[in-house]
């Protein structure tokens, strides 16, 4: 068996290396050394703990040669820090990292390194059995290099907001992952990215403190590491066994959520037996104020023992999982077990499986393929690609066609109407705008005409145009297109339009108490239906199969169904939201009205009386100006809901009002200048078509972007 170097040999190595290279031998260098044979006379670990950011240029070459001798010594870790900005490039200190090899302990460094460097490093990955990396700068974390020896990884303090499909798909000896005070808010795409890790047996978005460390910090201090750890989690084991909840008592099966979202405030709780005074989360990521965090988690990642600090107990992990069941769902159409797509093609080509129906397939293969992946596919469509031409236009309103599945009419924030295919992204036909420039906010296709669309803007404007005989370039006049078009009576302010199931009348609402009714067919307006509601109507929407009923929802916080066979200035019913509705519409086969009101407060009910179906109970951000809006899809089975002051589409079941998914559109998109601006919620459809599939107009944080039409698949 070859002898290992000892430490004074391997400084004396070191001494001709840099009188070799005619350089001074670095101070910090020699306090490692001296570091090193200190823990070694005193029966410790024999690690060298290099200072990276004290290394300078003359010293590079002389350290590098001495890593390749160290591999031979019986230093047993090597610890690398870069406390602060640190004078070697980039790849000079990618390559000490990487000479160390085997014998790499503990990697501490913070972004002070370029994008290229933490590429290569997350792509290649290390030897290292602990990585701290702070202030990275990177948005959407993609670590897929191999790093087979890494243990412990802590992200704190990043500004880190999601993960890639291949992250963490290469670390199967971690154990412990740190993440408090990130960005990161999404529960689905984290859990899956969390699943790739094997051993994962402890994870951190915040850490739980005591308020009187002041009283205990002497103690703590006479403590070892070991001790305040047992302490630690004695201590918050105990907090929760407080509150273990009883079988028949629901409510508390929330008491863990309930006590974090509180104490995060600073609040005492009562409930908890002086619980609040004690404890108290410090830098959470924005994911733990998700409702049912902890829940999810857990359930999620049914090998971790430890979840911010608080151990998980077998009754932590059955009460996730009740409840989990009750708010969520797995897969789509309940189904249980996942198959894979091309299972579920082979079964019906086969004929292994009877499909009850059509539907029952479709669903089948709906489950596997949203069970695949929890990265849904996003890209915009291209705007502006006309021919040869290439103009920037802004949407502000748009809608899928009624009858052919590659179609959509856009209506852009200067009054034009844009009919383009959205699977090819080319632009069909093109409309200008009439006089004075205004927004287009109602759009709506007819259906037994299908080449006509209703377009009506924010100064009142209300057409109807034949796409026919619209201009097939950008570059067109005003007289050109008004052949094919028949004007109705301005409604000043106008905010939406909608035709009802025989394409013979219209109704058109805005910031006013009163609707309008118009004849499609004459052009005429039949009627002002005044004071409808006590504030202004945001929407107003006709049923999909009886051509009398329609809805108006309003910011007297009302939703209202009537009836045009019936006197007008009486309602079927009134239903009353608790914050003004921004929207509303019914479902496809009119059992149901989904209202929308400020702040996610969704609800459905039921269309022949008005009675409350479903809360889809989604948690508020506290802002009077988060707008929200909501649609169906996949016909009756499913809704989807956003928001203007946030950058997610939840997708819920519409039976049952459990939670599917989270879309998360924080990243923006390549090719658009917008790659690292987080989108908002504008206004979105579901897909007629095509099962969960949407899409959204979103508008972004940065100024010089201007709003898209995101598809997601």
């Amino acid at each position: 068996m070859a002898m290992l170097t000892d430490i004074a040999t391997l400084e004396e190595k070191y001494i001709e290396l840099c009188k070799k290279h005619g350089t001074v031998p670095n101070t910090s260098i020699l306090s490692a050394f001296f570091e090193a044979e200190d823990k070694k006379s005193r029966n410790q670990r024999c690690v060298m703990n290099l200072l990276v950011d004290r290394v300078m240029y003359e010293d590079f070459h002389p350290l590098f040669e001495l890593c390749n001798e160290i591999n031979a010594s019986e230093v047993e870790e090597i610890d690398l820090s870069v406390r602060s900005s640190c004078s070697l490039e980039d790849q000079y200190v990618l390559s000490l990292i990487r000479s160390v090899n085997q014998k790499l302990g503990r990697v501490d460094v913070h972004d002070c390194f370029g994008t290229s460097f933490w590429r290569d490093v997350f792509s290649q990955g290390l030897s290292c059995q602990v990585l701290n990396v702070r202030s990275l700068h990177f948005r959407k974390l993609n670590i897929a290099g191999e790093f087979a020896q890494l243990h412990t990884l802590v992200l704190d303090s990043n500004r880190v907001t999601g993960f890639g499909e291949g992250c963490f798909s290469c670390m199967p000896n971690l154990t412990c992952l740190s993440m408090c005070d990130t960005v990161v808010s999404d529960l689905w795409t984290a859990s899956a990215a969390l699943l790739k890790l094997p051993s994962l047996e402890e994870l951190r978005f915040q850490i739980w403190v005591c308020c009187s460390e002041s009283s205990t910090q002497s103690s703590d201090e006479n403590m070892s590491d070991e001790s305040k750890k047992s302490r630690i989690e004695e201590d918050f084991s105990s907090v929760f066994q407080q509150m273990d909840p009883e079988e028949d008592d629901l409510e508390s099966l929330n008491a863990e959520v309930c006590m974090r979202e509180k104490v995060s405030k600073g609040n005492i709780l009562d409930e908890t037996n002086d619980v609040g005074l004690k404890y108290i989360s410090t830098k959470a990521s924005p994911i733990c104020s998700k409702k049912h965090y902890r829940i999810y988690m857990i359930n999620s990642l049914p090998k971790l023992k430890m979840l911010d600090s608080l151990a998980i107990r077998k009754s932590d992990r059955d009460r996730a999982a009740e409840t989990y069941s009750e708010n969520f769902e797995h897969l789509p159409y309940r189904r249980k077990n996942m198959e894979s797509v091309v299972r579920v093609l082979e079964k019906r080509e086969t004929r292994s499986s009877r499909w009850k129906s059509r539907s029952s397939y479709t669903r089948s293969l709906c489950a596997a393929r949203m069970g695949s992946s929890a990265w849904p596919l996003l890209h915009s469509i291209p705007f502006g690609r006309f021919g040869d031409e290439s103009r920037s236009l802004s949407p502000r309103q748009f809608e899928y066609h009624p009858l052919d599945p590659s179609l959509m009419v856009y209506g852009t924030l200067d009054g034009e109407v844009v009919v383009l295919n959205h699977e090819s992204g080319k632009i069909l036909r093109y409309i200008p705008s009439h006089g004075a420039q205004s927004s287009i906010l109602g759009l709506c296709w007819l259906k037994t005409y299908p080449s006509m669309v209703i377009a009506g803007s924010a100064n009142g404007s209300l057409k109807l145009y034949d796409i026919q005989k619209a201009s097939t370039t950008l570059n067109t006049t005003t007289s050109h297109t008004t052949s094919g078009s028949v004007t109705f009576d301005e409604f000043d302010q106008l905010t939406s339009v909608h035709v009802n199931s025989t394409d013979k009348l219209f109704l058109a609402s805005g910031y006013s108490k009163d609707v309008a009714l118009y004849d499609i067919g004459s052009g005429t307006r039949l009627q002002v239906f005044a004071n409808m509601h006590q504030e202004h109507i945001n929407v107003v929407k006709f049923s999909n199969h009886s051509p009398s009923l329609f809805a108006t929802s309003s910011f007297d916080k009302d939703v209202k169904l009537w009836d045009l066979r019936q006197d007008p200035s009486q309602p079927c019913y009134t239903a009353s939201s608790t914050k003004g509705n921004v929207m509303v519409c019914f479902s496809p086969d009119d059992r149901y009205l989904l209202a929308s009101a400020v702040d996610n407060e969704v609800r459905q009910l039921l269309t022949v009386d008005g009675r409350l179906h479903l809360n889809f109970d989604i948690v508020p951000t506290g802002s009077s100006m988060n707008y929200t809006r909501s649609y169906y899809m996949n016909g009756n089975d499913y809704i989807i809901s956003g928001s203007c002051d946030e950058s997610m589409v939840r997708v819920c079941c519409a039976q049952t009002g459990r939670r599917l998914r989270d879309v998360s559109l924080e990243f923006g998109l390549q090719g658009n200048g917008s790659e690292f601006s987080m989108m908002f919620v504008q206004s979105l459809r579901g897909d007629p078509f095509r099962e969960f599939n949407m899409s959204v107009l979103a508008t972004y944080t940065r100024p010089s972007s201007v709003s898209e039409i995101v598809k997601v698949h």
